[in-house]
C-alpha cells in the first residue's frame, strides 16, 4: 500500500515514480516540486505536510534515486518549524526558497558524520540543547567515506556559529528519524519485491523455490515487518506536522519510528540478499546497494537502543499517542443520534439495556437488519466511539455462527436463534478442528450420512472452546466423500444436547480447561438446521467472515498489551538498561499495531482496500502477546498474574490459524507466491 492511505498519496507516489522513470532512473534530479513540497507557498513550497513528504521519500528510497535531496528536505523542514521563520519573515526565512528551488544544497551533522556533500552551501549544526544553520564558510567540511555508494557524507567542523544563525531548540532528530524512517521504507519495499519476485519464478528441485516454506516466511516476515515500519512512519509523520512545539506524543511517535524504521529496511535487505542466493551478493547486482543504504540510513538515524530507552521513559511518564481517525463533516449528525441513543441506554438497566442491544441491532452492528444495524463503516466507528463505557455483549464463538445464519440461514431459523443468541440465552462452539486436520479445515474426516429427516454425524473434534458450557455448535462435516476437498462439506447447527454428544475437557498448561475434545456418535441432525445448501458448507463458513466490520486502533486483539506492561513497570524498582530498552521496543511495537489498526480502519472508511494490514496487524497481535507476556514475567515471576498469562498467550500463535499458516496466507495472497503442491 505505502506509506500514504489516500488516493491522493497513491498518485503522488505514481507521480514520483513516474518522473524518476522519464528523467533517468536512480540518477534522476529531484526537482523543486519534491524538494518544496512540505513547505509553506509563501517560502516557495507546494503547501503540503510532512505525510506527503514521506510518501515521496518512500518511493525515491525504493528507486535508490541519488544525490543530496534527503539533507536538503530535513534542513528545510527543520527551519521551516525553527522560531526564527515567523508569519511575518525570520532573518533566515530567506534561505528556505533556495532549499526549495534546488539552487542550494545542504548537509545536516548526525553523530560523527553529516549527511550530505562536504561542498554543501548549508550546514546544520547541533549547537548546545539547540542548533544552526551555517554557511560553507562557517565550517570545515571534509568528504567522508561511507558504506552507502549513492549518497555523499562528510564530517563537519564549525569554525565560527554568529548568533543569528541559531535555529533554537528546533527537533531536528526527530526529523531525522522520521525522514531517514521514510526512506528505510522504501529500501525495505524494494528488498520485498525483488526476494517475491525473485522466489517466483527462480526454480530448484523442479519448482519455484517461493514454494518452499522456509523461503515463503522469510519473505512473509519481511513484508510484515515492512508494514509495521510503514505505519509507525506514518503515524510519526502525522504527529510531527501538528503547529506548535513540539509535544511529547509527538516525541513518542518519531522514537517509535526511529526503533522500527531503520531495522525494518536492514533486515528486509539482508533476508533479500538471502533469497536471492549467489546472485544476490555480487556486485553486479542492486541489493548490496541497497542493503549499504539501509545500513547508512540506521548509522544516520541513531542507534535504535537509545530510542528505545527514551519511548520507554515517555511510556512510563504517561505519554500516550492517540489513535482516532480524523472523521468528515457527514459524520457530526449521525454523531449526535448516537450519542443520544448511547446516552438512553445508559439510563437503563442492566437486564433493559441488554434487550435494547440485541433489539435494536447494537450487538453486531455490520450486520444487516433487524439483526444489526447496516452500518456503513463511518457509523460502526461513531458506534465504537460512542458506546465506549456501555459494555457490550461478548458473543464469542456466536460471532461466527450468527453471521452465517443471517447470511444463509432460513427465516425459521433466524428467529429461533438470534433473538436468544443476542441476549446470552444461547451459548455456541464451533465444532470445526479435528485431530487429524489442525488448521486444514478443509481436510476434515467427520462424516455426515443421509438418512431419513435428516443427517446423522460420526467423527471426532477438537480445540472445540466452551464446548462443555455450549447449548448449540457450529459444525462442518463431510456429506460427500467423493467429492475434492473443499467441496462435499455441509454445514450443521447440532444440538450440544443431543445423544451421542460426548464432550471431554483438556487440562491445558496453565491448568485451565476452555479447550475441549467432542466425539459425535451417530448423531442425528434434522434437515432444518443445515445451514446453506448440502455440499455448500465451505462458503458459509468462509464467506460469512467477510462482513465489513470495523474496529479502532485502540482494540487491536486479545491478551497482554503495551500499556499493561506500562502499569506494570511503574510498580516495580527502576529498571536497567537492557530492560528499559526491551521495554521502549515493545512498546514500538505495540503502538505500531494500533497505528495498523487506524490505517485498516481509514482505509475503510474511503472505501478501499487496506491490502496486507489486517493480516499482518493479527500475525504481530499474537506474537506480540506473547512477548509482552514474557517481558513482564521475567520482571515479576511470584505475581500470579503474569505466572497465568505466560503460559495462556502460547496458544495465541496457534489457534485460529497457526502463525505459519498466517505467514503463508500473507505470501501467497499479498506476495503472489506459489502455494504449496
Amino acid at each position: 500500500m505505502g506509506i500514504g492511505l489516500s488516493e491522493e498519496h497513491r498518485a503522488l507516489a505514481a507521480s514520483v515514480r513516474g518522473a524518476a522513470g522519464r528523467t533517468g532512473g536512480n540518477r534522476a534530479p529531484v526537482g523543486p516540486d519534491l524538494l518544496g513540497l512540505h513547505l509553506p507557498e509563501e517560502h516557495g513550497g507546494q503547501g503540503y505536510g510532512l505525510v506527503e513528504l514521506c510518501v515521496a521519500l518512500e518511493v525515491l528510497g525504493e528507486l535508490r534515486v541519488a544525490g543530496p535531496y534527503l539533507p536538503v528536505v530535513l534542513t528545510s523542514a527543520a527551519l521551516a518549524r525553527s522560531a526564527a521563520v515567523t508569519p511575518g519573515g525570520g532573518s533566515l526565512a530567506g534561505l528556505l526558497g533556495g532549499l526549495a528551488d534546488g539552487t542550494s544544497t545542504a548537509a545536516v551533522v548526525l553523530g560523527p558524520l553529516a549527511l550530505g556533500p562536504a561542498g554543501a552551501d548549508l550546514f546544520l549544526v547541533p549547537h548546545g540543547d539547540g542548533w544552526a544553520l551555517l554557511d560553507r564558510s562557517h565550517v570545515t567540511a571534509e568528504p567522508a567515506e561511507g558504506i552507502d555508494l549513492d549518497r555523499d557524507l562528510c564530517t563537519v567542523t564549525a569554525r565560527e556559529i554568529p548568533p543569528d544563525r541559531l535555529l533554537g531548540a528546533v527537533p531536528v532528530r526527530e526529523l531525522a528519524a522520521l525522514l531517514l524512517g521514510a526512506d528505510a521504507c522504501g529500501t525495505a519495499a524494494w528488498a520485498v519485491g525483488a526476494a517475491a519476485t525473485h522466489a517466483r519464478i527462480r526454480e530448484q528441485f523442479g519448482r519455484p523455490i517461493g514454494q518452499f516454506q522456509g523461503v515463503k516466511h522469510r519473505v512473509a516476515a519481511a513484508l510484515v515487518a515492512l508494514e509495521q515500519a510503514r505505519a509507525a512512519v506514518w503515524d510519526a509523520a502525522r504527529a510531527l506536522d501538528a503547529p506548535g512545539p513540539l509535544t511529547a506524543e509527538a516525541r513518542l511517535a518519531a522514537g517509535v519510528a526511529a526503533v522500527l524504521g531503520p531495522d525494518a529496511a536492514v533486515r528486509c535487505a539482508a533476508d533479500a540478499i538471502q533469497v536471492l542466493g549467489g546472485i544476490g551478493y555480487t556486485f553486479e547486482h542492486d541489493a548490496h546497494r541497497h542493503y549499504r543504504r539501509a545500513l547508512s540510513g540506521r548509522m544516520l538515524a541513531g542507534d535504535p537502543g537509545p530510542w528505545a530507552e527514551r519511548v520507554a521513559e515517555l511510556a512510563v511518564a504517561g505519554t500516550r499517542r492517540a489513535m482516532e481517525p480524523d472523521l468528515p463533516e457527514e459524520a457530526t449528525p449521525l454523531r449526535d443520534t448516537i450519542r443520544a441513543q448511547a446516552e438512553s441506554l445508559r439510563r437503563e438497566e442492566p437486564l433493559a439495556r441488554l434487550g435494547r442491544f440485541a433489539r435494536e441491532g447494537w450487538i453486531m452492528p455490520y450486520l444487516p437488519r433487524p439483526w444489526g444495524r447496516a452500518a456503513t463503516p463511518l457509523e460502526q466507528v461513531i458506534i465504537h466511539q460512542e458506546f465506549r463505557g456501555l459494555k457490550r455483549p461478548n458473543l464469542g464463538i456466536a460471532a461466527w455462527a450468527v453471521p452465517s445464519i443471517v447470511a444463509y440461514g432460513t427465516g425459521e431459523q433466524r428467529e429461533r436463534f438470534l433473538p436468544r443468541t443476542f441476549t446470552g440465552e444461547i451459548v455456541w462452539c464451533q465444532l470445526f478442528s479435528e485431530p487429524g486436520a489442525g488448521s486444514d479445515l478443509a481436510g476434515l474426516a467427520t462424516r455426515a450420512t443421509r438418512v431419513e429427516g435428516g443427517w446423522t454425524l460420526t467423527g471426532q473434534k477438537i480445540w472445540t472452546s466452551l464446548a462443555q458450557y455450549a447449548h448449540w455448535g457450529i459444525c462442518l462435516a463431510r456429506t460427500s466423500p467423493d467429492r475434492p476437498k473443499h467441496e462435499g462439506i455441509t454445514y450443521f447447527l447440532v444440538d450440544m444436547s443431543s445423544p451421542g454428544v460426548t464432550v471431554r475437557p483438556l487440562k491445558e498448561i496453565n491448568g485451565d480447561e476452555i479447550f475441549n475434545e467432542v466425539f459425535l456418535d451417530d448423531v442425528f441432525v434434522p434437515d432444518d438446521l443445515v445451514v446453506g445448501e448440502v455440499d455448500g458448507g465451505w462458503r458459509v463458513a468462509r464467506d460469512t467472515l467477510s462482513y465489513e466490520r470495523v474496529a479502532l486502533g485502540d482494540s487491536w486483539g486479545p491478551g497482554s498489551q503495551h500499556t499493561d506492561m506500562v502499569r506494570l513497570i511503574g510498580t516495580l524498582p527502576p529498571l536497567r538498561q537492557s530492560q528499559r530498552e526491551q521495554a521502549g521496543r515493545l512498546w514500538a511495537e505495540g503502538q505500531a499495531i494500533s497505528a495498523l489498526g487506524l490505517r485498516v480502519t481509514l482505509s475503510r472508511l474511503a472505501g478501499s482496500d487496506p491490502g496486507p494490514a489486517s493480516s499482518v496487524r493479527k500475525l504481530l497481535g499474537m506474537r506480540h502477546a506473547q512477548a509482552i507476556s514474557e517481558f513482564c514475567w521475567s520482571l515479576a515471576p511470584a505475581d500470579r498474574h503474569w505466572n497465568r498469562t505466560i503460559l495462556a498467550t502460547r496458544a495465541f500463535t496457534i489457534g485460529g490459524g497457526t502463525t505459519e499458516v498466517q505467514l503463508n496466507i500473507i505470501a501467497e495472497r499479498a506476495l503472489g507466491l506459489p502455494r504449496d503442491p
